[in-house]
C-alpha cells in the first residue's frame, strides 16, 4: 500500500500538484461516497410528489431515461479522470481539456450547483424530520432544520477523510438495505396498483398533448441521477485512482439507478389513490404511504432510514464542493485563495472550504425561508447548474480530442470515444433546454422563466467577476495541454 501511495504522488506530481490529502478511501468507500451523493432514497422521495404532480405515474420512466443518458457522460468522465486524477474533478478536467478561461467558468457554475444541491437536500429532509419529532413544519422551522443539517454536515467533514469514507459506507449499506426491504415489503403487502398505471395519465394533458407534462416531470429523473462524479472529486484521496474512480464511477450509476427504479416503482404501485396525489389532496404522499403500509411506530422507523440517507447525501455533497473550492484556490482561481487552499495537518481535509461551503449552503436556505416553494426551485436550479458544468467537460473533452488529444490513462474509450462525446452533448443540451423551457400555467413571466433567469444571472456574474479581476490568471498550474500528451508506445 505504501509503494502505491508513493506512485500515486509521483503520478500527481507529473501531472503538476503536490501530495497534501491522505490516500485512505478504498474503491468500495469511493463507490459509496458516489452512491450516497447520488442517493436513490434522496432523489426519489424528494422529487417524487412534483414528479407526480406534473405527470403522473409515467413520470417513473425518467429513471431509465436519465440512467442512461448520464451512463453516456459517465463513460466520458471515466476517459478523463484517468488521465487526470485530480482533487476538483471538473474544474481540473476543463482546466487540462481545454484552458484556464473555460475552466474557470466550468467551477463558478458548479460550484454554485454544488452549494445549492446541499442547502436541497437539507431542505428536502426538513418534512421527514418534522413529523419525526412530532411538530408541523414550517417554511421557518423547515429552514431551521435544514441548516442544522448542514452544521452536522460540516462538522463530519471537519473530521477527515476516514470518517467520511465509514460515514458514506454506513449511508450506503444504510439505504441500499433500506431500498430493498421497504420496496419489497410495499410491493409485496400493499400494492393497490397494476403495472399497467405506469402508462396511465389520468387526464393530464397541456395544450392538447400529453408530452408537455411529461417534459415537466423530467426533474425526477434529472435530480437523481448525478454524484457518480464526486468519486473523481477525492481523487487524490484514492489509491490508484486511474483505474479505482472509473470503476467506482459506473457502479455507482449501475446501483445507484437500479435502486432508484425500485423505490419508485414500489411507491407508485403502493398509492391507495393516485388522483389525491395528483391533485395535491395528499399532501404528503411518501409519508401517508408508509403509515399505510408500516402503521405510524414503523412508519418512523422507515423515516429513520430515510433521513440517514439525506445526511450521507448532505455529507458526500458538501465534500465535494469544498474538495472544488480546494481546486479553485490552490490555482489561485478565486479570491482569499491562500486561505481557502489550506489543508488541515491534522485531518487532512480542507478545512476552509468545507466551512465556507457550509456558510454558503446555509446562506441560500435562509433566503429560502421567505419565499414559496423554495424546495422546488432550489432543486431545479441546482440541477441545471449541475448538468451544465457536466456539459462543460463533455464538450471539453471533444474540443481536446479535435485537437489530437489521444487518451492515455488505465480507462480508455478507444473508437468509441468520438461517438460516446457527441452522444453526451446531444443528451446533456437536450436536458438542460427541458429543464429551462418556461413553467406551465398562468404565471407572471418572471416566474415562467424563473430557472432561465437565474442561471443567466450566475452565468452573467460569472462573466463580469472573469473580466474584472482575471481571477484565471493568477496561476501558472498546467492549462489546456491534454492534447500535448502523447500515448506511450506500447511494446
Amino acid at each position: 500500500m505504501a509503494d502505491l501511495t508513493n506512485s500515486d504522488d509521483d503520478d500527481l506530481k507529473a501531472l503538476g500538484y503536490s501530495a497534501q490529502f491522505e490516500r485512505s478511501m478504498s474503491l468500495w468507500e469511493n463507490f459509496a461516497l458516489g452512491f450516497t451523493y447520488l442517493s436513490p432514497v434522496v432523489g426519489v422521495y424528494s422529487v417524487f410528489g412534483i414528479g407526480m404532480a406534473a405527470a403522473g405515474p409515467p413520470m417513473f420512466w425518467w429513471y431509465l431515461i436519465a440512467a442512461v443518458g448520464q451512463l453516456i457522460v459517465c463513460l466520458t468522465f471515466c476517459e478523463v479522470v484517468s488521465q487526470f486524477p485530480i482533487s476538483g474533478g471538473l474544474y481540473p478536467w476543463c482546466r487540462r481539456l481545454v484552458g484556464k478561461k473555460w475552466a474557470w467558468m466550468a467551477g463558478w457554475i458548479y460550484g454554485w450547483a454544488l452549494f445549492t444541491s446541499i442547502a436541497a437536500v437539507s431542505a428536502g429532509a426538513a418534512p421527514f424530520v418534522a413529523p419525526l419529532l412530532g411538530f408541523k413544519a414550517t417554511p421557518v422551522t423547515s429552514g431551521l432544520i435544514a441548516i442544522a443539517l448542514v452544521v452536522f454536515s460540516t462538522l463530519t467533514n471537519l473530521a477527515g477523510t476516514r470518517m467520511l469514507a465509514r460515514v458514506a459506507m454506513f449511508g450506503f449499506v444504510c439505504e441500499i438495505l433500506g431500498a430493498i426491504v421497504v420496496g419489497a415489503f410495499l410491493l409485496l403487502f400493499h400494492r393497490h396498483q397494476p403495472i399497467g398505471v405506469l402508462f396511465q395519465t389520468y387526464g393530464l394533458v397541456r395544450q392538447g398533448a400529453y408530452a408537455p407534462a411529461f417534459m415537466g416531470a423530467a426533474i425526477v429523473g434529472l435530480f437523481t441521477c448525478y454524484g457518480f462524479e464526486a468519486c473523481g472529486d477525492v481523487a487524490e484521496e484514492t489509491p490508484n485512482p486511474g483505474v479505482a474512480i472509473p470503476k467506482a464511477m459506473k457502479s455507482t450509476i449501475y446501483v445507484g439507478m437500479s435502486a432508484s427504479v425500485f423505490v419508485c416503482l414500489a411507491l407508485i404501485l403502493s398509492l391507495p389513490d393516485v388522483m389525491a396525489v395528483i391533485t395535491g389532496r395528499s399532501a404528503n404522499p411518501i409519508e401517508d404511504a408508509l403509515i399505510a403500509a408500516f402503521g405510524p411506530i414503523g412508519a418512523k422507523a422507515v423515516v429513520l432510514v430515510v433521513l440517514v440517507s439525506f445526511l450521507s447525501c448532505a455529507l458526500s455533497m458538501q465534500a465535494a464542493a469544498s474538495r472544488l473550492l480546494y481546486a479553485y484556490a490552490r490555482d489561485e482561481m478565486v479570491i482569499a485563495s491562500g486561505f481557502l487552499s489550506k489543508v488541515s495537518k491534522t485531518h487532512h481535509v480542507p478545512m476552509n472550504a468545507l466551512v465556507v461551503s457550509g456558510l454558503i449552503a446555509a446562506a441560500i436556505l435562509v433566503l429560502g425561508m421567505f419565499f414559496a416553494d423554495a424546495v422546488g426551485t432550489i432543486v431545479s436550479f441546482a440541477v441545471v447548474g449541475i448538468y451544465a458544468g457536466f456539459q462543460m467537460v463533455v464538450i471539453g473533452s471533444a474540443f481536446a480530442r479535435a485537437r489530437g488529444w489521444q487518451p492515455h490513462g488505465r480507462y480508455r474509450l478507444g473508437q468509441w470515444g468520438w461517438p460516446v462525446n457527441i452522444a453526451g452533448i446531444v443528451w446533456g443540451i437536450s436536458a438542460i433546454a427541458i429543464m429551462l423551457r418556461p413553467a406551465d400555467g398562468a404565471l407572471p413571466w418572471y416566474a415562467a422563466y424563473g430557472m432561465a433567469l437565474t442561471f443567466g444571472a450566475v452565468i452573467v456574474t460569472g462573466l463580469v467577476y472573469m473580466a474584472l479581476g482575471r481571477p484565471f490568471d493568477r496561476s501558472d498550474a498546467p492549462a489546456g495541454d491534454a492534447w500535448l500528451r502523447r500515448a506511450p508506445v506500447q511494446s
